[in-house]
């Protein structure tokens, strides 16, 4: 279902990052006066007079604020910034200490999760309850790690193996001991799509084991990241140990290449594209650097014919729809087995149907725009392209233009070639492509016949088969029976072309971590 946009795309006040002067908003579901209720979490001083546009994808035409435009010199300095405070910060303060520090800045996001979700729902245009479900998925990670701060897991842990050396008595010689360090300076770049989420996900554990971060946040959502960082400054968090540099497109090689190249910097963490992941990768080489890589995905969604198929709707539409599909786990590919094949179409298409599309500061809409105009022409060229192959549209399949130039419709069709586009690349929208299998080893190979591992999905009550399917299955995570499962205390990441490493659960500390052996002889 559409939502009516009359009354809610109307322009907002500039808000200057660099010198906030005034707010103002006249949508009806904030205060006329002001758009955050603590305005102060986007002040900021930054040495840069240039500025970039942030805009509001649900109405490109509003300018939500200007923000500084940092340069590699801004971006070598915060570097400086954190190879100074590294030594202070990693043998100076205990493991509680970080931890403390870690929960009060937890405890501060979420004392101030309206204004935090306000801010991405404008600036990414995600559903506000989708944005204030960031704000605690966040929040969860920086109480984790300040948990893993202090366990044997985390800097300063390690174990002990006995010596195979022998004293001329035959008596043991010396010990043996493995000590975790610190990495040192970590960089990261962070994606729009989950723009708080994912700073936490890689700064919480890089704290909490000793390291200092700068972070490269999207273009498209430096605000949620400004606010971040003020909240961590009021958290005593100190200087240098998280810093932000802000750029726009144009801005943002110069940033990455300033990352990979510093000696300073010991570690690159990067969530973002594929291609973009191989060239840091690239980039990296010669320093040798660490790296943690969160790519793209094009996830499978198995559907077998003994599943409940109302539970497999309900998680179908979870899985795809969230965030208008622009998450690195949704589902694209859907394999549903042929003898329930029309009946999962029909209620499928029906749930969906039932989205309310809209602006997502509107308390009623489940799903907000695409990123950029760009987004929505290249997802709508895909459908086309599908159709012209033999897809059939069983859903959708246009841009709202009425809503604006960033909207798509919720689109499921069927049919689907396996060489089409569609199938075969991640879409990165409200597109779900669908086609029927017969054998459990034939979803196997159509589930596994891609270059990416990271998400796959399945559904059945079969709880042998759900053991053994799994094994099958060639990504870092998957859910069984379920289509949203990603949480701080299980790792995540993928396989083949989706990356390296792995982010959350004890795993994500050891990723900021290197390991010193250490021989006393007495």
């Amino acid at each position: 279902m559409i939502r009516n946009m009359v009354g809610y795309r109307r322009s907002l006040l500039t808000l200057t990052v660099t010198s906030i002067v005034r707010y103002g908003h006249s949508l009806s579901t904030l205060s006329a006066s002001s758009l955050l209720k603590d305005p102060s979490l986007l002040l900021r001083k930054d040495s840069s007079k240039a500025s970039f546009e942030v805009r509001n994808p649900a109405d490109p035409d509003s300018v939500v604020a200007n923000v500084a435009k940092m340069t590699q010199k801004d971006a070598q300095e915060a570097i400086d910034r954190c190879a100074k405070r590294l030594p202070s910060w990693r043998d100076e303060t205990t493991g509680q200490h970080r931890s403390n520090l870690l929960r009060e800045w937890s405890k501060l996001i979420t004392e101030n999760a309206n204004d935090m979700a306000t801010l991405m729902t404008l600036e990414s245009g995600k559903p506000l309850q989708e944005s204030l479900s960031e704000v605690g998925y966040a929040t969860s990670f920086l109480d984790y790690y300040a948990a893993e701060a202090i366990r044997p897991t985390s800097v300063g842990g390690g174990f002990m193996v006995p010596s195979p050396f022998a004293n001329l008595d035959g008596s043991p010689k010396g010990k043996i001991m493995a000590i975790q360090e610190a990495v040192g300076v970590t960089a990261m770049i962070t994606p729009w799509n989950f723009p708080i989420a994912m700073i936490t996900r890689k700064v919480g554990p890089a704290l909490a084991a000793g390291c200092t971060t700068v972070v490269k946040p999207s273009e498209l959502t430096p605000l949620s990241a400004i606010a971040m960082q003020q909240l961590a400054l009021r958290a005593n968090i100190p200087p240098g140990v998280f810093e932000i540099v802000t750029t726009d497109h144009d801005g943002t090689p110069a940033i990455g290449n300033e990352f990979c190249s510093n000696p300073m910097v010991k570690k690159i963490s990067f969530t973002g594209s594929t291609v973009i992941g191989k060239l840091l990768m690239k980039l990296s080489s010669d320093t040798v650097k660490r790296l943690s890589l969160e790519l793209g995905g094009n996830a499978p969604f198995v559907v077998f014919d003994d599943a409940d198929i109302d539970q497999a709707v309900a998680a179908a539409v979870a899985s795809k729809f969230r965030n208008a599909g622009q998450t690195c786990v949704c589902a694209d590919r859907f394999l549903v087995h042929s003898s329930i094949h029309d009946e999962f179409v029909s209620k499928f298409v029906e749930k969906a149907n039932g989205l309310q599309v809209g602006c997502g500061l509107d308390k009623e809409t489940n799903m907000g725009p695409v990123i950029t105009s760009q987004a929505a022409d290249n997802i709508h060229a895909k459908v086309l392209e599908a159709i012209e192959e033999g897809a059939t549209c069983e859903l959708g399949g246009n841009k709202l233009l009425s809503l604006g130039s960033h909207f798509f419709e919720p689109t499921i069709l069927t049919n689907v070639s396996p060489d089409s586009r569609v199938w075969n690349t991640e879409t990165f929208g409200p597109v779900a492509a669908v086609r029927p299998f017969e054998t459990e080893e034939e979803a196997a190979e159509l589930a596994n016949n891609s270059d990416f591992g990271l998400a796959s999905y399945f559904m059945s009550k079969d709880m042998p088969r759900a053991f053994r399917f799994a094994s099958k299955l060639e990504s870092g995570l998957v859910g069984v029976n379920e289509g949203v499962f990603s949480t701080c205390v299980a790792p995540f990441g993928g396989v083949k072309e989706s990356g390296l490493g792995r982010e959350g659960s004890p795993i994500g500390i050891a990723e900021y971590l290197e390991t010193k052996y250490v021989f006393i002889n007495p």
